[in-house]
């Protein structure tokens, strides 16, 4: 069976008629003969909605209870149950009152799609969760009921319900969405003209970038490959030259003159790589049109116009924007150019921009030469070579070999100049070439020792020489620059890939992430900034290194992470180019410092959760367990009190036997409630000395009846190391709590062995035994299981043991007892000074 079908009706608020067209749609299909059912829909009151219910079937609604209130929920059984074709389910982002099946609605609809039944929903835009702090933003309210946004976008179908803020003011004035109490204060506050207008807005743009995704998954199905213009959408070229802002802006611009515009700066970059590109330019550039709403795209082509033609036309581009080429006149014979070969082959369907600006016909000049690159050992022996190797080589071919040639000699200089490029890079290079020409014009070529050459065949010579001792130099200058860049992507990659896989792997050390950043960068300080509001000062919500600055204005760096948080770094400056990354530092220290208060604050509700069960717990426990041997001793004294009774010796000691075995369970469970009190504020403290375990156990066995346990604890056993009081106690609440679930005639075994670095106290009872999924339960407060004995206690002996276990730093667990029942294990640590023992062997149990 394959997947069902969505269909969602959004709108931009309620009340604008998304259940109304869902139950219109179900009624068209029904005399279409569809098998339609209402899985969930909600009328809230409103009478024509409730009217368009009529004559749909409606799947009962499962009941649940949730805090003493009863809430119903959409039976998801029943429906798969029912089969339909078509499914009805209102309110795809509602919460479901715990108990349910599934956390949220829309989890219900996804296990109906997977079972082949379609399903038609609802969703307002306010609910999607990419948008809550845009509408946060807007309404002052934070929606707390929301969908993933690929819940809605996997829909098959989205019709948007759409209404005029007026139309839904009107329509809440008339009662037909709230009730006349709640109208005033809905239409002063939600349901303002001006948050109407932006979420109506939300909706129609979210609407239309689906719409959008539509467009695009048909035109690829379909290989069409024309532009169809139904938005504007404008590409910029980019060169990596400082004309690239200035077409960014302008293509901004004229993406503001058609609603929707949307732009796309694209860079084209040849496989090679030799052409340079300004890393800080570019990144500068990314910047600028990111900040003006567009995206950047890098693209690798081997021809540059084909390549932009060919992306414009897979984005359903509808403009182009170029800048006039910066090639001087001359450059011209080698080729119309970039722009005036787009502007040629571009077609009816895309409009190519040309725009001028400061850099037109000026040509790309030289490369910036960054010598540092290569060190200045390295630079400082480039120069050497290529000023003074020359002169050198020269003397050398002059006095030693002066018969090699004229083409030898140049060879010879031009390895020279190889050298000194590979040394110091492009300007020791070009020095070199130079001084080589002075020497060979003026040693090497006719008329000698004067700097003129008189045969031509010399001329071209030189002038050959020269021209390739510039080519190796800028070749290997280029090749050192791609290095570095290549080095400095790597380590880019590296950083944005560690923070990525922080995010995986769900790490929230805000004081590790400054620490990477301030060592990545060698920074004297980082600290993350906060303030409540733009009138606020700074705060430090953490920082690492030196002093850090109390303001972003004081800082050598300061990124911002929205109105009300930053990232600041003192040290040094750094280049344009390192923002990206600082940027996503940044963004991530601001989600490991939310996470972090959100840890802090889920503890401090896990805290309260569990006192407030504790406290619940204690109340049951007192009004049940302390007032049933309180009866007893109360009807006990009041029997013993009476004068019209005469009551036999026999009589008497059976109503005071009452009264002592009433006194001890309330000592007892007071004992445990003291102690489980104890443990849960954290004031046990255990006073560790070695002990022996036969000076323990038998006191610990004075609360149970004779005859109702076996001891076997060996003599050679060595020492403990444990709180002899809380070691007591333990043994003490294991052991009753196996007496009062073991059978008649069969004692309990508590017996001892050595084992490693521990020593091993087993309590085995022949009982009914735990379930393996109750083993653990058993150890929490106020649990029982349903077979125990009437008045057996609250559940906190267990408990207790437990505690008091950890607090010693033993280890208390349950096991099955062989052939029925249940063996408690308790593993002490053995004393640092106890004699060595035999392994002991296992007992009965």
């Amino acid at each position: 069976m394959g997947r069902g079908r969505l269909r969602i009706y959004l709108g931009a608020a309620p009340g604008v008629g998304k259940t109304y067209a869902m139950l219109s749609e179900a009624h068209r299909r029904i005399e279409r003969g569809t098998d339609v059912v209402v899985g969930f829909v909600e009328h809230h009151g409103r009478p024509r909605t409730e009217v368009m219910l009529h004559g749909l079937e409606t799947v009962p609604r499962r009941a649940l209870e949730h805090r003493g209130a009863a809430f119903t929920e959409m039976d998801v059984d029943a429906v798969l149950e029912r089969a339909p074709a078509v499914a009805l389910v209102d309110e795809l982002a509602h919460t479901n009152v715990p108990g349910a099946r599934n956390a949220k609605r829309w989890q219900d609809v996804e296990e109906l799609l997977r079972a082949g039944i379609d399903v038609v929903s609802t969703v307002n835009i306010q609910h999607l969760e990419s948008l809550g702090d845009v509408v946060e933003s807007i309404t002052g309210i934070r929606q707390r009921e929301t969908v993933p946004d690929e819940v809605v976008r996997r829909a098959d179908q989205i019709e948007l319900v759409d209404m005029s803020p007026q139309a839904l003011r009107r329509r809440m004035a008339h009662g037909n969405v709230y009730r006349p109490d709640k109208v005033d204060a809905a239409l002063s506050h939600y349901f303002r003209p001006g948050n109407l207008t932006a979420l109506r807005e939300l909706a129609l743009l979210w609407t239309a970038d689906r719409v959008d995704e539509y467009l695009r998954q048909y035109r690829g199905e379909h290989g069409i490959r024309t532009t169809w213009q139904a938005r504007e959408r404008i590409v910029v070229g980019l060169t990596g030259g400082p004309e690239g802002r200035t077409l960014i802006r302008r293509a901004a611009r004229l993406a503001e003159k058609g609603a929707g515009g949307e732009v796309l700066a694209v860079h084209i970059a040849a496989s090679d790589g030799l052409k340079a590109v300004s890393p800080e330019e570019s990144a500068v550039q990314r910047t600028l049109v990111e900040d003006l709403g567009g995206t950047f795209h890098h693209v690798i082509g081997e021809d540059v116009p084909s390549a932009l033609l060919d992306f414009a036309r897979g984005v359903n581009a509808t403009q182009i924007v170029l800048g006039v080429s910066r090639r001087r006149a001359w450059q011209y014979v080698l080729g119309p150019g970039v722009s005036a070969t787009v502007a040629r082959e571009s077609g009816p369907d895309l409009d190519v921009h040309i725009v001028t600006h400061d850099a037109a016909a000026k040509g790309r000049g030289l490369p910036v030469v960054r010598g540092a690159r290569l060190g200045r050992a390295r630079i400082a022996g480039g120069w050497l070579v290529g000023v003074l190797g020359p002169a050198l080589l020269g003397l050398l071919l002059k006095t030693v070999v002066p018969d090699l040639g004229l083409a030898n000699d140049m060879l010879l200089f031009l390895t020279l100049t190889v050298a000194a490029a590979l040394l110091g890079g492009v300007l020791p290079a070009l020095a070199s070439a130079a001084v080589g020409c002075l020497v060979l014009n003026y040693f090497f070529t006719t008329p000698f020792h004067r700097f003129t050459v008189s045969d031509p065949k010399n001329i071209v010579a030189i002038v050959i020489f020269v021209g390739v001792a510039v080519s190796v130099a800028s070749v290997v200058d280029l090749a050192a620059r791609r290095t570095h860049q290549a080095a400095r992507l790597r380590a880019e990659s590296e950083i944005l890939s560690f923070l990525a896989g922080s995010i995986l792997r769900g790490e929230n050390s805000l004081d590790a992430l400054l620490e990477r950043l301030r060592e990545t960068f060698a920074m004297d300080s980082v600290a993350l900034l906060e303030r409540d509001g733009e009138a606020e000062p700074w705060s430090c919500a953490a920082a690492v290194g030196g002093t850090p600055a109390g303001r972003p204005e004081d800082a050598d760096i300061g990124i911002p992470v929205g109105d009300d948080l930053a990232l600041v770094l003192s040290g040094r400056a750094l280049r344009a180019e390192d923002r990206r990354v600082l940027g996503a530092f940044a963004a991530q220290a601001a989600v490991a410092l939310d996470r972090q208060r959100l840890v802090g604050q889920a503890e401090e509700a896990r805290e309260l959760a569990e006192s407030d069960r504790f406290r619940t717990a204690l109340l049951a426990a007192v009004s049940h367990d302390l007032r049933t041997p309180l009866a007893g001793i109360k009807a006990s004294v009041t029997s013993l009190r009476s004068h019209d009774v005469t009551w036999s010796e026999t009589d008497r000691e059976a109503l005071l036997e009452g009264i002592e075995e009433g006194a001890d369970r309330l000592a007892a469970l007071i004992g445990n409630l003291l102690d489980m009190s104890r443990l849960n504020t954290g004031t046990v403290v255990p006073m560790i000395r070695e002990t022996d375990l036969d000076e323990v156990v038998p006191m610990a066995l004075s609360g149970v009846p004779e005859g109702s346990v076996e001891l076997d604890i060996p003599e050679t056993l060595p020492m403990v190391a444990v709180d002899r009081g809380l070691l007591e106690r333990i043994v003490a609440n294991i052991v009753e709590n196996a007496v009062k679930h073991s059978p008649e005639g069969s004692p309990v075994l508590v017996s001892a062995g050595s084992l490693h670095d521990r020593v091993v106290l087993r309590v085995v009872d022949r009982g009914p035994g735990v379930p393996d999924t109750a083993k653990e339960h058993i150890f929490e407060p106020f649990q029982r299981l349903g077979d125990a004995p009437r008045g057996a206690g609250v559940g906190l002996g267990l408990a207790v043991a437990r505690g008091f276990t950890e607090a010693i730093r033993a280890t208390l667990t349950a096991e099955d007892t062989p052939g029925g029942g249940l063996t408690m294990v308790l593993a002490l640590p053995r004393a640092a000074a106890g004699p060595p023992a035999p392994p002991a062997g296992r007992g009965p149990g």
